[in-house]
């Protein structure tokens, strides 16, 4: 199993999380929510208001998302909806716990103790240079306040 931090579309409450809980996809278990440990640029960009957290370590907000242990399936299948590595690239990133609810092995009770887990997090730095120009956020909310509302891929 492997851990993976969602900060945007695949959180539970939006629009994409039926895919989290699909498990025609894999599995994936809830484990927490958690922020980055360094900060990171979040925006909103793109004619379908997709939210991108860029890599660009250092500027912008510590994100606010939720960590979830998946296995290689929905590894897979993430990499595939992602569009990983051309639209985002999937890397390790250091996530503080602020809330766990997960179970597990020692490793992870460690870690969750500590307050600091390695997720895997679909980040890009391959972006428009215009974007480092667009609002940053900490948090996403597909119907938030910024009044930029998701465009789902059946709809596109």
């Amino acid at each position: 199993m492997a851990r993976v931090f969602v900060y945007g579309t695949l959180k539970k409450g939006q629009p994409n999380y039926k895919y989290m809980i699909n498990t025609a996809n894999g599995l994936a278990k809830f484990q927490g929510r958690g922020h980055t440990v360094e900060k990171y640029p979040l925006v909103i960009a793109g004619k379908y208001n997709i939210p991108f957290m860029l890599n660009i370590p250092g500027t912008g907000h510590h994100v606010a998302g939720e960590i979830y242990s998946v296995d290689d399936q929905m590894l897979q299948f993430l990499d595939e909806f992602e569009g990983c590595p051309d639209m985002y690239q999937r890397t390790l990133k250091r996530i503080e716990v602020v809330e766990w609810e997960g179970k597990g092995g020692k490793g992870e009770a460690w870690a969750a103790a500590e307050g600091i887990l390695e997720c895997f997090v679909y980040s890009t730095a391959t972006y428009p240079p215009e974007w480092v120009s667009l609002p940053y956020h900490d948090s996403y909310d597909s119907s938030g306040k910024h009044g930029l509302s998701y465009v789902l891929r059946e709809s596109r």
